[in-house]
């Protein structure tokens, strides 16, 4: 009867615990559109795939997510790149976009 030995070892087999210095999630999942809404009019970080980093205020986003920023600073490697002004990126580019962390008034230093 080895083949039942076998099938109560598989219903009884249970997976290795994560490393214990893995990073577990732990935000929210957010419905995108309310999200962009809700920010328009504030200041945003966005980071776009490709790595470079724009600060500034959201004047607005379209159906497609495309976003348009006002008072634009662009941050390379974390480093400040230079005043942009009015910026539209579309919406593919976009890796994440979260709230800013001061309320504009300047090059400050970008956290990842």
């Amino acid at each position: 009867m080895p083949s039942s030995d076998a099938s109560a070892h598989l219903l009884t087999y249970k997976s290795p615990p994560p490393p214990p210095n893995s990073h577990q999630q732990s935000q929210l999942i957010v419905n995108p559109k309310p999200f962009l809404a809700d920010l328009t009019g504030k200041h945003v970080r966005v980071r776009l795939k490709w790595g470079q980093e724009y600060q500034g205020k959201l004047a607005s986003s379209d159906a497609y997510m495309n976003l348009q920023l006002e008072e634009t600073e662009e941050f390379i490697d974390g480093q400040f790149a230079g005043t942009l002004g009015e910026v539209l990126i579309r919406c593919n580019n976009v890796l994440y976009v979260k709230a800013a962390d001061f309320s504009g008034g300047g090059a400050a230093p970008m956290e990842s």
